[in-house]
C-alpha cells in the first residue's frame, strides 16, 4: 500500500468528524485569489498610473478605465452571486441572484468618482500629518494606513450594499498586508491618517468623524458582549466607541464600549485604557510612571559623576 493512503483515508475521516469546517457538496465559494486580483485593478482605477500600467495619459486613460471596469463588472458579479448564494444557503443557480448582483455593482461602480474624491482627501491627510513625507506620490506607494483605508472604503461601500463575506475578506487582506485590521461596518470620515498603523483594531459598529488621526497599536473595540435570555451573542448592538471630528490618538491608546463617545479635538495620550466619554476639547494622560536607570556593567566607581541607580 504506498504509503500516503492511510494518511489520506484518515484526513478523509476527519471531514465528518470534525463539523463544519468544511464546504464539501456546496455550491462554490468566493474566489479569495479572484477577490485579490479584483482589489487589484480597483486599485488601478482609484490611483491610475501608480500600479502595473504606467505611461497614461489623459488621451489614454479613458481606454484603460474602460477596460477595467468591462472586466470587473463580469468578475466582481460573478463573486457577488458566490457570496450571496452561500448566504442563501443556494445550491443551484438563481437568476434574482444574478440580477441582484449586477445592479450591486453597477451600483458599487457609480460610486467610485466619490470614492476618489475621499481618498484624495485621505492621502492629503496623511501627508500632512506627517513631516516624514516628501510629496503625495510617497503616500500613495508607501504608506500602510492609505493602503488599509482604501481596501476598507470600498469593502465598507460593497458591505453598505448588503454582500455577504466579500467585504471581509477584503479588509481581511489589507490586514494581512498592512497589520492594520478595519471592519468594513466601521463608519469612517473624511480626512483619515493613521500613521504607521501596525497593530490599529477598528471594531465593526465603530464611529469615525472627520480629520481623525490614530498612531499604531490603536484599538477600538468592544468592552463586553451583550447576551439575550438564551446566552447567546447580540450581534447587531453598537459595540465599540464613536470618535467625534479631529480627534488624535497616540500609540497603544485602547477605547472600549458601545456607549464610549471621545468629544471633538480631544487628545488620547498613548497607553490610555478609556471606558466611558470624553468632553470635546479634553487631553488624556496616563501619569508619567517611575523611571529607573541602573548604569552598564564595566565602569569603574568614579569614572564619572553620578554614577549609580537613580529614580524619577
Amino acid at each position: 500500500m504506498p504509503p500516503g493512503v492511510e494518511h489520506t483515508r484518515r484526513i478523509v475521516e476527519t471531514y465528518e468528524e470534525c463539523g463544519a469546517i468544511h464546504h464539501l457538496g456546496h455550491s462554490p465559494l468566493p474566489s479569495y485569489r479572484e477577490v485579490v486580483e479584483i482589489l487589484t485593478d480597483l486599485r488601478e482605477i482609484l490611483y491610475p498610473g501608480y500600479g502595473r500600467r504606467q505611461n497614461l495619459h489623459m488621451g489614454n486613460v479613458g481606454y484603460h478605465v474602460g477596460d477595467l471596469i468591462d472586466s470587473l463588472h463580469d468578475r466582481l458579479t460573478q463573486q457577488i452571486v458566490r457570496a450571496v448564494r452561500h448566504d442563501c444557503k443556494a445550491r443551484d443557480g438563481n437568476t434574482e441572484h444574478e440580477l441582484r448582483a449586477q445592479e450591486i455593482v453597477l451600483d458599487f461602480l457609480g460610486r467610485i468618482p466619490e470614492l476618489r474624491h475621499t481618498l484624495a482627501e485621505d492621502v492629503q491627510a496623511a501627508f500632512d500629518g506627517d513631516p516624514a513625507a516628501k510629496n503625495l506620490d510617497e503616500i500613495v506607494f508607501c504608506y500602510p494606513g492609505v493602503a488599509a483605508i482604501t481596501i476598507h472604503r470600498m469593502a465598507h461601500e460593497l458591505h453598505r450594499l448588503g454582500v455577504p463575506l466579500l467585504p471581509r475578506m477584503m479588509t481581511e487582506y489589507a490586514h494581512s498586508k498592512t497589520g492594520i485590521d478595519i471592519h468594513p461596518g466601521a463608519t469612517i470620515g473624511r480626512r483619515f491618517f493613521i500613521d504607521h498603523g501596525t497593530g490599529v483594531v477598528i471594531g465593526e459598529t465603530t464611529k469615525i468623524g472627520d480629520g481623525v488621526k490614530l498612531y499604531q497599536g490603536v484599538t477600538l473595540g468592544a468592552l463586553s458582549f451583550p447576551r439575550d435570555e438564551m446566552g447567546q451573542i447580540v450581534r447587531n448592538a453598537k459595540r465599540h466607541p464613536t470618535i467625534e471630528d479631529e480627534v488624535v490618538i497616540y500609540a497603544n491608546a485602547t477605547i472600549l464600549g458601545g456607549q464610549t463617545v471621545v468629544g471633538h479635538h480631544s487628545v488620547i495620550g498613548s497607553s490610555a485604557w478609556i471606558t466611558r466619554s470624553i468632553a470635546p476639547y479634553t487631553t488624556v494622560t496616563i501619569e508619567n510612571p517611575r523611571l529607573r536607570y541602573r548604569e552598564g556593567d564595566g565602569v569603574a566607581d568614579g569614572d564619572y559623576p553620578g554614577r549609580g541607580n537613580y529614580q524619577i
